[in-house]
């Protein structure tokens, strides 16, 4: 039997890192949480507890984003579990840097899977399933602006996100449903951090006028706000999370 909650939100790629950030914000919003993952069943787990334990509401769901039957199968959990979906973001993705002379197709392929296609998949899941007044959030990247060497692919499919973001907010207007994007700057996550040595990290350090790299709490609150009432004017905007980087 569902049970129907003021708001429901989808979280893909919430078991870690920003996701597992604005799972835990959401749900101290009072917005009961999908909390979506791929592999890390433990991880996952661990939020959904962490949520009931302060009086909140979520399920874990396993689902690759980057295959076809994931959103619909997400959309499907939530709605069983909670009565229906308002607030869908996609954060979920993956990032492989490369020079694009030696991208393979493989790497290309998979790129273009996860952070174009997953979300494209979210987008029109949303569109057909969110209730009015819903939210659509995606996740992009301040690397869309700073055109570093490396990140060329990446940094493409994270454009077509906030391309498609500022199209379908057009399209979804008419029912109150507003489409955003957060593109984060560099945020202290297993992902970033991985295979970047104490010199990398303090040249990326050093790129912030703050002087410190973004935690996954900064761009929680950030989603917070856009999942929120107070930002129902706010509609097909880029917003760069980044400390002043770019």
């Amino acid at each position: 039997m569902s049970r129907d909650f003021k708001k429901v939100a989808i979280v893909t790629g919430a078991s870690k890192g920003i996701g597992a950030a604005m799972a835990l914000r959401l749900a101290r919003d009072g917005i009961a949480v999908v909390v979506n993952y791929v592999r890390a069943a433990e991880a996952a787990d661990q939020i959904v507890s962490a949520i009931e334990a302060e009086g909140g509401a979520a399920i874990s769901v396993q689902a690759d984003i980057s295959t076809p039957e994931a959103m619909p199968a997400l959309f499907g959990a939530a709605a069983q579990a909670f009565g229906g979906v308002d607030i869908l973001i996609n954060n979920a993705g993956m990032m492989t840097l490369s020079p694009i002379a030696q991208c393979d197709d493989a790497m290309f392929d998979a790129l273009v899977a996860a952070n174009f296609g997953g979300v494209f998949r979210g987008m029109r899941e949303g569109a057909r399933r969110l209730r009015d007044g819903g939210r659509i959030i995606s996740v992009s990247s301040s690397v869309v602006g700073l055109y570093q060497p490396g990140y060329g692919i990446y940094a493409a499919t994270k454009a077509a996100v906030e391309a498609m973001t500022h199209v379908l907010a057009k399209e979804l207007g008419s029912r109150r449903i507003t489409v955003n994007v957060i593109a984060p700057g560099p945020v202290e996550t297993e992902l970033f951090m991985t295979g970047k040595s104490e010199a990398q990290v303090a040249a990326i350090t050093a790129m912030s006028p703050l002087g410190r790299i973004g935690q996954p709490d900064d761009i929680a609150g950030l989603a917070a706000f856009l999942a929120g009432p107070d930002s129902a004017w706010i509609n097909g905007q880029v917003i760069r999370a980044n400390g002043g980087v770019i």
